[in-house]
């Protein structure tokens, strides 16, 4: 396949118009405007499906990649280059997270429209989907990280829209500007990150930062007294945290959940929120540089558990689901702190296809619910029960994604987040700083085992809890807007998608390499391929591999001696077994408090009544950012300045400027109309006149005037003598 400006353009052009024309025809034309955004997307998935093919079962290469560049502008002077180039880059990762945002989106696009027929700004949400999705793919398609930067900033334009989507909702509003700002901490330090790493390498594209880690340009340098490459790589992972939810900025996700759901599924869940750790996955080695694997994993390990628990005690279908993808982010995270490079991009994957699903078929539920007597849908688990027979295939879909999510064996979650943990526990057995990390990991996956399936048991077994909500709610019917998206993303939650064993593990092998395709092509830069490298014009030139392009073959080793395999293959089996056994334990556990009834959450409630507490107030994060550095530090900061700027610097710098020059006004239109207008001025025309009357006198021409001049003169000489 070539690849030029007509077969990559369109997978970011073909969203980014239907955008631009339905904002002018939407009003009037709402159905066509809803059509164009889906078939847009859909076009998109067909370019991205190509290259996919093409990368992954085509070349079949790990580290072959495209990379095409444009110059942006170029404003260079003599001895002083200042050239911006632009392009996209290509390799397997780019490749396969393409074919899973177009798809993800194509199948959220068709769900919404039935989700959202009914409401009144039907045809506005799809105006934004677009955009967003254009965004996003844009994002993937970067080469470099100003460019990243700029679709970033636009998805986080997209997302403040979709969550402030219902206006009239004070709750909307506070959540899309709390959203916003929140995010924006993590932008500016990730803006900070692009320009220290410009001012020192002279490019942020990727290849000239491997580059340049390769030649070890960032060694020996500091930034106020701290290593250049770990101040780089921190304020790069901010980004990470702000867009991911991590902690300590993980408070704006569970309120996005006042957008609409399949805002939720698409942005919240599937993709923006994953482009934090596809970030630092294509920033690998500057972390690594910047030695913050070890930060990095703890972070990643105390959000994932920190979430966990506070999902326990949720409510609202929705906010599990929140809770959920910030522990599921928070395993990314920690896969890519303890090394785990292709599990934590297979995690980003996987949960992006079963998390879509579970909140697409959140939806549906909500949909299929409705008060009478409030008018609204209704989200609240407590009052569903018994509707596995009312909503079959929302159920088939959602019970095979929670079984995904929850870890269970054959499913897609199992394979990826196993294969964390499996390196969380061998960094462990390794080092003894990474074992809280592995305790947080497992303790986490019991936790997701557990509320998911609560979430499962309290919505769709038992019997109905709120009759009269129950027999309103209709019989769901195979429809192609409402269902097929659903078993569509539920068929791969199947793991044997992702790899060739059908438990995720050496043994029970069934294939090739080519069926472990994912552990064989995704690789982690190695930055000494990148010494020698070319890229092309983007307009013309024949596209050329860039790098190596020998056929991969799978090794299970992973390039390791047969010693180091060894440890590795033992940590991650003795993973696996805890995994499984953990995730089935969550299971019953769940079976017993909500099926059996044997035993009560509210004793445990009762009995833990502080920690559920501390739970239900989110671990009081959002009463510190609010009560404490908001008002009472930030706001008395503020005040403070505001006293400096209107006390100090108005009223005696602007104001005592002004009555200076006032002064000084004054005294120099006194001095200008006494001295330079009336005595210099006026007084040297008056002199002039004077001499002038005297010089007359002397000279009027009378001869008789000029003979008593001449006596005068020749009397006061005689006198003289």
């Amino acid at each position: 396949m070539e690849y030029s400006i007509c077969t990559i353009a369109p997978i970011v052009l073909l969203p980014f118009f239907a955008f631009v024309i339905n904002a002018f025809i939407v009003k009037r034309f709402t159905n066509i405007a809803v059509a164009i955004s889906c078939f847009s997307i859909f076009g998109s998935f067909l370019f991205a499906a190509r290259i996919f093919n093409d990368f992954v079962f085509g070349v079949y290469s790990a580290g072959f990649h495209v990379h095409k560049v444009f110059t942006w502008f170029d404003i260079s002077a003599t001895g002083l280059p200042f050239k911006v180039d632009m392009g996209f880059y290509i390799d397997n990762m780019s490749a396969t997270m393409l074919l899973m945002v177009t798809g993800v989106a194509t199948l959220i696009h068709v769900f919404s429209t039935f989700y959202m027929h009914d409401d009144k700004r039907y045809g506005r949400f799809f105006v934004y989907l677009s955009l967003f999705t254009s965004a996003m793919l844009g994002l993937v398609l970067s080469d470099n990280l100003l460019s990243v930067f700029i679709f970033w900033e636009l998805m986080g334009f997209c997302s403040y829209s979709l969550i402030g989507f219902y206006y009239e909702k004070e709750g909307a509003g506070d959540a899309s500007i709390k959203a916003f700002m929140t995010t924006r901490v993590g932008d500016v330090f990730f803006l900070f990150g692009i320009v220290i790493l410009w001012s020192v390498i002279g490019s942020v594209s990727f290849v000239e930062i491997y580059k340049a880690i390769s030649a070890m340009k960032l060694q020996g340098l500091t930034v106020l007294g701290f290593p250049l490459a770990t101040v780089a790589a921190a304020s790069v992972f901010m980004g990470t945290v702000g867009k991911s939810a991590q902690v300590p900025l993980q408070v704006w996700l569970p309120d996005a959940m006042w957008g609409p759901t399949p805002c939720s599924a698409l942005i919240h869940a599937a993709t923006m929120v994953a482009a934090g750790v596809y970030l630092s996955l294509r920033m690998y080695p500057l972390m690594e540089a910047g030695h913050m694997m070890t930060v990095i994993s703890y972070i990643g390990a105390i959000t994932a558990f920190g979430a966990a628990t506070i999902a326990l005690i949720q409510t609202d279908i929705k906010a599990v689901l929140a809770f959920s993808t910030i522990s599921q982010l928070g395993y990314m995270v920690m896969g890519i702190g303890v090394g785990a490079y292709n599990a934590s991009f297979m995690h980003l994957i996987t949960h992006a296809v079963f998390k879509a699903c579970l909140f697409l078929a959140a939806g549906s539920v909500i949909h299929s619910l409705h008060d009478h007597h409030t008018h609204s849908h209704v989200q609240e688990m407590p009052r569903m029960g018994g509707l596995r027979k009312k909503l079959p295939f929302t159920f088939i879909a959602m019970m095979c994604c929670t079984l995904a999510i929850a870890g269970i064996p054959f499913f897609s979650g199992f394979v990826s987040k196993d294969r964390i943990l499996g390196d969380a526990l061998y960094m462990a057995m390794k080092h003894s700083s990474y074992i809280p990390v592995a305790v947080l990991g497992f303790g986490a996956a019991l936790l997701t085992a557990f509320y998911m399936f609560r979430m499962m048991f309290l919505t769709f077994f038992g019997e109905p809890r709120d009759k009269e909500l129950h027999d309103h709610c209709h019989h769901e019917h195979l429809s192609w807007n409402q269902n097929i998206p659903l078993l569509i993303l539920t068929v791969f939650t199947l793991g044997g998608w992702y790899c060739g064993s059908i438990m995720g593990q050496p043994f029970g092998k069934i294939a090739t390499e080519r069926y472990e395709w994912f552990q064989t092509l995704i690789e982690k830069p190695d930055v000494a391929k990148f010494k020698d490298y070319y890229k092309d014009n983007l307009i013309g030139g024949k596209t050329r591999p860039s790098i190596s392009t020998e056929k991969s073959v799978y090794d299970e080793n992973g390039g390791l001696s047969e010693e180091q395999a060894h440890h590795v293959h033992h940590a991650h089996h003795l993973g696996a077994i805890f995994s499984v056994i953990i995730a089935f334990f969550g299971v019953f556990l769940a079976f017993l408090a909500y099926i059996r009834k044997a035993i009560d959450p509210g004793k445990i409630v009762n009995a833990f009544s502080g920690w559920s507490r501390a739970l239900q107030n989110k671990y009081y994060f959002d009463h510190f950012y609010k009560k404490i550095l908001i008002h009472k530090i930030l706001l008395r900061l503020n005040n403070f300045l505001a006293w400096l700027d209107l006390g100090i610097y108005d009223r005696y710098v602007i104001d005592g400027t002004e009555k200076v020059n006032s002064y000084m006004f004054q005294f120099a239109k006194w001095f200008d109309n006494l001295w330079i207008d009336s005595i210099l001025v006026d007084g040297t025309g008056a002199s002039v006149r004077l001499f002038n009357v005297v010089l007359r006198t002397v000279q009027s021409g009378s001869i008789q005037f000029y003979f008593i001049v001449i006596l005068a003169v020749l009397t006061g000489y005689i006198i003289a003598i």
